[in-house]
């Protein structure tokens, strides 16, 4: 009864395991899309990032990395960044920003597509 038992829980766990395997080949197809898939951007965000267009994490990695060539974090709170000319461009002439904040005010610059 013992290999009854196991027997037919190593077909289903076999079924299981193909059909996630057929998931994940199926996803690898897909179009991008969401916040990988590449969009207009407003003037200031093209002049900042060089494209007209480009996907959110994109323009967000080329933020982060114009914030760390350029030593805009506060020290005493690394939470903070500061802003210089080219950041208070796409950030609405703020001088100074908190990190979670960067994703609510590049919001702007993303062309809404109908």
């Amino acid at each position: 009864m013992a290999a009854r038992l196991f027997g037919g829980y190593r077909t289903m766990m076999a079924a299981a395991a193909k059909s996630g395997a057929e998931a994940t080949a199926a996803a690898g197809k897909k179009a991008k899309g969401g916040i990988g898939k590449p969009v207009p951007v407003s003037a200031q965000l093209s002049k900042f990032l060089g494209a007209n267009e480009a996907s959110r994490s994109d323009a967000v990695k080329k933020i982060w990395q114009y914030i760390r060539q350029h030593d805009l974090q506060n020290p005493a709170n690394k939470r903070e960044i500061r802003c210089d000319d080219k950041l208070k461009t796409i950030f609405n002439g703020k001088d100074s920003v908190g990190f979670l904040e960067i994703a609510k005010l590049l919001s702007q610059h993303f062309v809404k597509s109908a």
